[in-house]
């Protein structure tokens, strides 16, 4: 796992080996990050990372120029590992990282994003909430746009505020909007 582009280019992670989870390649970030930047300055942006893992993408994000990152995860093992990465590149003031359930933490009060970023496991049976309450808590600001990480299994294409899907390898980008076509 590494940074492709930006302030921390090159940055390499630490494998941790008693890390489960399957960190999203290279190739797919790459993919994912070109379709950003042809559609919206990076620079700047609110960003919300859920399911955030060893935070590759939050990385991504800060690297190319983010205002502000908020990282969520369960697992105490990945949110002290993002913490000690963003200490050690002097990111705190920057990146801010909670360990908690990622629908539990959105449920909560917790402001708006430009980017909604969510990775969750390949099988997670709760997509319908998730997009429920990024909807309903109207989390994305105008303009902004939620982006789930998934498998081929897995399609959103009849649901509300579906956008478009990518697919980078065996990874799947599926975008959404929320906005009402409301004056």
């Amino acid at each position: 796992m590494r940074i492709i582009r930006g302030s921390l280019k090159g940055m390499r992670f630490k494998k941790m080996k008693t890390f489960s989870s399957r960190p999203t390649t290279d190739f797919a970030k790459e993919g994912l990050f070109n379709i950003l930047e042809n559609t919206m300055n990076i620079e700047g942006l609110v960003v919300l990372d859920l399911f955030a893992g060893l935070g590759n993408i939050s990385f991504e994000f800060i690297s190319r120029g983010a205002k502000k990152l908020l990282s969520v995860d369960l697992s105490h093992q990945s949110c002290r590992y993002m913490k000690a990465n963003s200490k050690a590149h002097n990111l705190e003031g920057i990146h801010r990282i909670i360990q908690m359930d990622a629908l539990k933490f959105i449920g909560k009060d917790i402001g708006t994003f430009d980017c909604i970023f969510a990775d969750p496991p390949y099988d997670f049976g709760n997509y319908e909430e998730l997009l429920i309450l990024i909807e309903e808590k109207m989390l994305l600001n105008k303009g902004g746009i939620f982006i789930i990480e998934h498998g081929r299994q897995t399609t959103f294409e009849d649901k509300k505020g579906f956008q478009k899907v990518r697919q980078f390898g065996h990874v799947y980008f599926s975008f959404f909007n929320f906005e009402t076509n409301e004056a």
